[in-house]
């Protein structure tokens, strides 16, 4: 009897929204909260243990199932449960894959199912009233001090400002909604909730780092900026789509680390740097933690003259490490090096995939800002 309902549980997962992960998309999901009704993927199961009121967790393949537990699963399943907690998700709210760190994936999980928060949208107004002001830990851009900082986001001025002191008049920044992005970085701020800030300022890239000790705070804040990002491109492009939008809203760098590098005269020895690729955009830091880049590479399509070369010229000079990648750009060449033949690997997939995709109108724009930096 016990095998039978294993087995009935089991044959649930052939339906095709049971196929992935209800909460990030992981595919084979073999663990099942039995009273929300959804199935889900190992690492999201911790994240119901935590919340005992709203969910239970048993192994699909491992631990006994009741009858009335069968058909409860039979009668729900993750497309009605996405149906009933899913029905009200604001589109520029992120939903998190399984790549994506827990934080997200643990306030996703929340508000679905604890706060009901795409149930009742009255509870969403944290992240889509158009306006929030609070208090975020800060690095300093000097001394590396975390310290504690008025933020005020309003969608009126499109802008993020933050302040040095509680009462200052006049912001230390103002940061154009039109030129921010967002992305959780826990490991490089050394922080589970670590947020990563940048904008454009003078057409080059600020960063900033923040995190608040309260996960739920840090990921409204996250979510607002997204809301904020997406009423400023509902009203530049009046004829997109939300599908078109959302993409644009915010982005995870599509490749970050450790490389070496020489300079424009390619004779200078090579320096360990810490590149960041965002977008188009090549940047390099002598520490991960610098509020500017110590240079740009815009990095355009093939069709423009860019290409990417496994390898160096063979007349490099200079000790490096081992993996070189040549970058090839109308102007020059910049000549690289990896530790590992695995980053390596990783790095050529990066540029490649930014080469191969034909240029926007837009970007011709940058790419000749570039050109005629001094």
């Amino acid at each position: 009897m016990a095998k039978e309902r294993r087995k009935a549980v089991l044959e649930l997962l052939q339906r095709p929204a049971n196929a992935r992960c209800a909460d990030c998309g992981a595919p084979d999901p073999d663990w099942a909260s039995y009273t929300l009704g959804v199935f889900i993927c190992l690492s999201c199961s911790g994240i119901h243990r935590n919340i005992p009121q709203v969910s239970k967790v048993k192994s699909v393949r491992l631990d006994a199932w009741e009858d009335a537990q069968v058909e409860f699963m039979t009668s729900r399943g993750n497309h009605v449960a996405r149906a009933t907690f899913e029905s009200k998700v604001p589109p520029f709210y992120y939903r998190p894959s399984a790549s994506d760190c827990q934080l997200l994936r643990e306030q996703w999980i929340r508000a679905k199912y604890e706060r009901q928060e795409f149930t009742h949208p009255e509870r969403q107004e944290p992240y889509s009233a158009g306006y929030r002001e609070g208090f975020l830990w800060k690095r300093g851009r000097d001394n590396g001090q975390f310290l504690s900082r008025k933020f005020v986001l309003t969608e009126r001025e499109g802008a993020l400002k933050y302040f040095n002191r509680s009462d200052a008049k006049e912001p230390k920044a103002i940061m154009k909604i039109e030129h921010l992005n967002a992305t959780f970085q826990p490991a490089k701020i050394g922080h589970p909730h670590g947020l990563q800030v940048t904008y454009l300022k003078d057409n080059s890239t600020r960063n900033i780092f923040v995190y608040h000790e309260d996960g739920k705070e840090m990921v409204d804040w996250f979510n607002a900026l997204r809301a904020a990002r997406f009423h400023y491109l509902q009203v530049a492009f009046p004829g997109a789509s939300d599908a078109d939008l959302v993409p644009k809203l915010s982005r995870n760098y599509l490749q970050e680390g450790y490389m070496e590098k020489t300079g424009p005269k390619q004779t200078e020895g090579f320096r360990k740097r810490w590149f960041t690729m965002d977008d188009r955009r090549l940047m390099y830091f002598k520490d991960p933690l610098d509020a500017f880049a110590r240079g740009e590479v815009f990095i355009g399509s093939r069709e423009s003259g860019y290409t990417v070369l496994d390898g160096l010229p063979p007349s490099t000079q200079g000790h490096h490490w081992p993996h070189g990648i040549t970058i090839v750009t109308p102007e020059r060449r910049f000549l690289l090096a990896c530790e590992t033949e695995s980053e390596q690997r990783a790095w050529m997939e990066a540029f490649r995939k930014v080469v191969d995709r034909p240029m926007l109108p837009q970007e011709y724009a940058v790419e000749a800002h570039f050109k005629h930096k001094p």
